[in-house]
C-alpha cells in the first residue's frame, strides 16, 4: 500500500451490511479549506451509519462511498484556513461518512482536542451518544432534579448515555429495554428500575413508579408504537424527546395527547448543534470532559470490533442485539 491508499470499508451498493467489507488501494481524502485529515483509530458504529449505508438516510451519498460518523484519532494534516490545530493532536470528530478507514476527513468546526486521561475508545463512545443524551436532558428536556427520567431502548447506546447523564442531572430513571439481558445492562449502568415495555402491565408499572402521576421527560431514540404507548403515561407538562427510530418506523403521535397532558414533543438533532449553537455544544463537550477526568462519567463500549467485521457491527444493530455502544477497531 503506498503512501497515498489506505485501507478502508466501502459501500458499493445500499444493500444489506454482509456486503461491507475492507478494501486496500482506497485513496486517501484530499485535505481541503476548512477540514483536517485525521488518522483514525477507533470508529464508532451507529444507527445513521446502517441507515446511510441502506440508501434510508435523508442524506444519500455517492456510491461507492465509505461509511463512518464518528471517529477518533490523530491529527494527520491541516487544511487552510483551520487554527488551533497541529499534526499530532488527539482529536475526536464526526461526519457523515469516512470514518470506517484508515484516514478521514473532518470539518474543524466538528473536531475535538482530547484531553490526555481521555482514551479513543472513550471518546467516541461519548463524542455523539453523550453529547446527545446531554443536549437532549439539558437544553431539550430541561431535566430538573427529582424528576422521573423514562429511557426507551435503555440497552442501546443513546440509552445507555441517557441513563447515565440522568443520574449525574439528579433524576430517577426508568429503563425499558425489550430483553432480559438488555434490562439488566442498563440497571447496571445506573438505572433505578428497568421494565420490559412489550408487557402487558407496563403502563400500569410506570403509574406506580411514579406514584400515579406519570413520567417527566422521556428519552425516545425509539419510534414505532412504542412512542405513543410512553407517551399516553407522560406527567403533566411532560417532555417528550424525540431522537430516532430505531423500530424502524415514525410514530404518527395523536395530538389530541399533547391538549390532554399539557405535554410538549421536542426534537432533538445533535447534527445541527454545531452549526446552530457553536457555544452550547462547546459548553456541553466540556461539562463531558469534567464528569469524565473527575471519574463521575464512566462511558465504556459494548463490543469493539475488529476492522474488518464492520458488517457484523452494522447487523447487530439492525437486528436489535447491541449492548452499549458498539465501535470498530481501525489502528
Amino acid at each position: 500500500m503506498s503512501d497515498d491508499t489506505m485501507k478502508a470499508i466501502v459501500c458499493d451498493a445500499f444493500d444489506s451490511p454482509d456486503t461491507l467489507a475492507v478494501r486496500s488501494g482506497v485513496a486517501v481524502p484530499q485535505v481541503t479549506p476548512g477540514h483536517l485529515l485525521i488518522r483514525v483509530h477507533v470508529a464508532g458504529v451507529s444507527f445513521v451509519d446502517m441507515l446511510i449505508s441502506s440508501g434510508r438516510y435523508q442524506f444519500k451519498p455517492q456510491l461507492p462511498f465509505t461509511p463512518g460518523s464518528e471517529f477518533a484519532g490523530v491529527v494527520e494534516q491541516i487544511g487552510e484556513g483551520v487554527e488551533g490545530f497541529a499534526p499530532g493532536d488527539r482529536v475526536v470528530a464526526s461526519a457523515f461518512t469516512g470514518g470506517f478507514s484508515q484516514y478521514a476527513l473532518a470539518a474543524a468546526q466538528s473536531v475535538t482536542r482530547l484531553p490526555d486521561a481521555i482514551d479513543f475508545e472513550t471518546a467516541t463512545v461519548f463524542r455523539v451518544n453523550y453529547a446527545t443524551a446531554l443536549f437532549a436532558l439539558k437544553q431539550r428536556g430541561l431535566l430538573k432534579p427529582g424528576e422521573t427520567l423514562l429511557v426507551l431502548g435503555a440497552g442501546g447506546g443513546i440509552g445507555v448515555a441517557a441513563i447515565e447523564i440522568g443520574k449525574l442531572m439528579g433524576a430517577i430513571v426508568i429503563a425499558a429495554a425489550s430483553s432480559e439481558e438488555k434490562r439488566n445492562y442498563a440497571l447496571s449502568r445506573g438505572a433505578d428500575h428497568a421494565l420490559d415495555p412489550q408487557a402487558e402491565n407496563f403502563r400500569d408499572e410506570l403509574k406506580r413508579l411514579t406514584g400515579g402521576r406519570g413520567v417527566d421527560v422521556i428519552v425516545d431514540p425509539v419510534g414505532g408504537d412504542l412512542s405513543e404507548l410512553a407517551f399516553r403515561s407522560i406527567a403533566w407538562e411532560g417532555r417528550h424527546l424525540v431522537i430516532g427510530y430505531a423500530a424502524g418506523s415514525i410514530p404518527k403521535l395523536p395530538l389530541n395527547l399533547t391538549l390532554l397532558k399539557g405535554a410538549e414533543v421536542r426534537g432533538v438533532d445533535i447534527a445541527q448543534v454545531p452549526r446552530r449553537a457553536p457555544a452550547t455544544a462547546q459548553e456541553n463537550l466540556a461539562q463531558l470532559f469534567d464528569w469524565i477526568v473527575e471519574g463521575k462519567l464512566k462511558p465504556e463500549p459494548g463490543v469493539v470490533y475488529p476492522f474488518e467485521k464492520a458488517g457484523e457491527a452494522m447487523a447487530a444493530l439492525i437486528e436489535r442485539r447491541a449492548l452499549g455502544k458498539l465501535l470498530l477497531r481501525i489502528d
